[in-house]
């Protein structure tokens, strides 16, 4: 009996080891000598660029609007149909409209987690106005940025072409 209760003993201690040490501290160095960007949160100056961010004002770029609620992710649940739906996308397009924007329907409706940090680049390139006009830059400059900061789809096949913009806007604040 105490044969087996010494061998049950030592190969719980054996997993606990294996499984709770020596598992993740290998995980964690293979995440952080091929992926440290990722494994540590991708946090820049403005934040995460794995989520978007709240840009204030007509100076900067926007992501899609975020939910409601700050403090959640997910949809919001409200159908095609939904009048209270209705209602935030026709507040949202008023507001684009007011700072010379014609809003993409990405603009004005958020994303399934509420906190896409990224826009296809029409949504980009339709800000351009706005940000050149507030920043008191030529256009073609603005327009150009937009241009550089356009990523292909990931492995060149998986999604559609993005702009994230976090990243346009931190290098916006490099223009002079």
């Amino acid at each position: 009996m105490l044969i087996q209760l010494r061998r049950s003993i030592v190969a719980a201690i054996f997993f606990a080891l294996l499984c709770g040490i020596a598992y993740p501290l290998a995980e964690t160095g293979l995440g952080q000598a091929f992926m440290s960007h990722q494994t540590s949160g991708s946090i820049g100056p403005n934040g995460s660029v794995l989520i978007g961010q709240p840009w204030k004002g007509t100076k900067w770029f926007h992501g899609r609007p975020n939910l409601d609620a700050p403090t959640a992710s997910g949809p919001t649940n409200l159908g095609p149909r939904s009048k209270v739906l209705e209602a935030h996308v026709a507040r949202r397009i008023a507001a684009w409209r007011s700072v010379g924007v014609n809003p993409t329907s990405e603009l004005v409706t958020s994303s399934g987690s509420g906190l896409d940090p990224d826009v296809n680049p029409a949504s980009a390139y339709a800000q351009v106005p706005m940000v050149a006009k507030a920043r008191h830059l030529p256009a073609a400059v603005v327009h150009h940025l937009v241009t550089t900061m356009v990523r292909g789809p990931q492995l060149g096949f998986l999604g559609a072409p993005y702009v994230d913009v976090t990243q346009l806007n931190e290098a916006l604040a490099t223009l002079r």
